[in-house]
């Protein structure tokens, strides 16, 4: 089985919303509007793992600064000087899980982001995930801005930011 991780492009869009649609249901289903304006924005560095010509997972992700979050249905926002990589949504096609595709996402966009100069990661834990996250170095991390507190709500209740160091 050949495996590819390579950029998330427009033409992978409806195998990401299938395999979005399966994963999480349609509460958190972001459109294809929204992640093509995310694909234009300079700051985005998303991949997609193919198995055999088939997409099977995506890792939606940007450019940013710590304690930043994107609402869900959210644009990625461009920021002068970017220190953390944000992870905002990870997928992997229920059929596919347990063979390590998160992980062969992962890796890759941890290990250019430090080339890169960034010195974190981040993201929003939502429906159970955080045992994942914490599984992989994140923590849980407090939010002092109130405008950034309500876009975390944005993903409803449950919902987490954590954050962990890029060591080089």
């Amino acid at each position: 089985m050949s495996t590819v991780v390579r950029p998330l492009g427009l033409s992978d869009l409806p195998a990401l919303l299938a395999v979005q649609l399966a994963c999480y249901g349609e509460g958190f289903v972001e459109s294809g509007e929204v992640f093509a304006r995310r694909l234009a924005n300079p700051a985005n560095c998303s991949l997609v793992l193919e198995q055999d010509g088939r997409v099977c997972a995506y890792l939606a992700a940007y450019r940013s600064v710590r304690g930043k979050v994107t609402p869900l249905h959210g644009d990625f926002e461009t920021v002068a000087q970017p220190d953390t990589l944000y992870l905002h949504d990870m997928a992997v096609w229920p059929q596919c899980a347990g063979q390590g595709l998160a992980r062969a996402l992962l890796q890759p966009l941890w290990n250019q982001a430090r080339s890169g100069g960034l010195r974190h990661t981040a993201l929003v834990s939502v429906q159970g995930s955080q045992a994942y996250w914490e599984r992989h170095g994140y923590t849980v991390q407090p939010l002092a801005d109130a405008a950034q507190r309500e876009r975390l709500a944005s993903y409803g209740d449950g919902a987490v930011y954590m954050a962990r160091a890029l060591i080089p």
